[in-house]
Order: C-alpha cells, then sequence, then structure tokens
C-alpha cells in the first residue's frame, strides 16, 4: 500500500502553494498536465495555470512537465511557457523522471510530483523516493481502462483517508471541473 499511497492530496492544482511546498523541504515540483493541470481537450495552458506556475517559480520553486503522453502535446502546452519537460516519459518508471528532477538540482528529499493518478504519478514519485501529491481528475476519460483503474484507485483512498482523515478527499472531485466543462461547451 505505501507505495500507492500519496503523501499529500489537494482537491485541485492551485490549492498547492509555494509555502506549503516550502514547508516540506521541496524545491523542485514535477507536475502531469492532461488531468491535472488541463482536461485532455485544452491544448494551451489557461491564465490560472500561467499564474500559479509563476507563484511557484517567483519563490524559488523549480517546476517541469513529466507527461506520459507524446511530444507534440506536450510542446504545445509548454510552447508559451518554456518549461523543462519530459515526454513519453513511461510512468511509473522512474528513469526519466530522475533524469529531470537531477537536472534541475532536486534531490529525492527536495522533488515532488503531483498527478491525478495512482497507478502513474504516486507509483512513479514513490519508487523514486520522492513526495507524491495527488490531485483529482479534471475531467475523466471513461474508457474502459480508465474506469477499471478509478474503481481500483477507491480502494486505495478509501484506506488511505481512513489513516489520513485530516487530507483533502480527492474523491469529492476537482472545484475546477464544472468551471472547465461550462466553458468548453
Amino acid at each position: 500500500m505505501p507505495l500507492l499511497a500519496p503523501h499529500y492530496t489537494f482537491c485541485a492544482y492551485f490549492h498547492v502553494t509555494p509555502t506549503f511546498l516550502k514547508e516540506k523541504g521541496i524545491r523542485v515540483l514535477l507536475l502531469d498536465i492532461d488531468n491535472t493541470l488541463a482536461p485532455y481537450e485544452q491544448p494551451l495552458p489557461d491564465e490560472r495555470l500561467k499564474n500559479w506556475l509563476e507563484s511557484l517559480m517567483a519563490e524559488g520553486i523549480s517546476v517541469a512537465f513529466l507527461s506520459n503522453n507524446h511530444g507534440e502535446r506536450v510542446e504545445l502546452f509548454n510552447k508559451s511557457l518554456g518549461l523543462p519537460c519530459r515526454y513519453d516519459a513511461h510512468k511509473p518508471l522512474t528513469r526519466r523522471a530522475k533524469k529531470l528532477f537531477l537536472s534541475l538540482g532536486g534531490t529525492k528529499k527536495t522533488t515532488a510530483f503531483m498527478g491525478d493518478q495512482i497507478f502513474t504519478d504516486v507509483l512513479c514519485a514513490r519508487l523514486a523516493g520522492a513526495t507524491a501529491i495527488l490531485v483529482p481528475p479534471i475531467w475523466d476519460r471513461r474508457d474502459v481502462g480508465t474506469r477499471f483503474k478509478r474503481r481500483l484507485e477507491k480502494g486505495i483512498l478509501r484506506r488511505f483517508y481512513k489513516k489520513h482523515p485530516t487530507q483533502p478527499d480527492v474523491r469529492e472531485g476537482n472545484p475546477i471541473t464544472e468551471e472547465i466543462r461550462e466553458s468548453m461547451k
């Protein structure tokens, strides 16, 4: 279970503040893109995300994208941001993740990964020895594979919240989901 349990949960990416990260000794934050920061269908970062990223960097936190998606998607999303990134990362495998955080001056103790999936993002962080932050998916895909994984995640999260009742419950959903759905109509 510890390999599949996040260290922290938040109800949305923007609830992770520079103050929180600094208090935990985090100097490098690796971010999943799809369903963590933006839905798959959103090709570019919005202003809220840009402002949040700027607030992190202004406090000396290095930020990079670590995505299992392909180069075309990640490069388009990152074009206006110019952040370090690795696409086709093969999470939960850690080789590319470790290279990325080491290139940013991070160590296992000073790096956190944030994503929306336990079996890729959380597991990758845990295997790399870094801090795992889980947020709920912004807009969940409903294909068979995703439904199956989300069902398995529910059991893991149920046990996690029994041990950590003060952590925000990501099963409750993401506060920006409705906002995004409205904007995509």
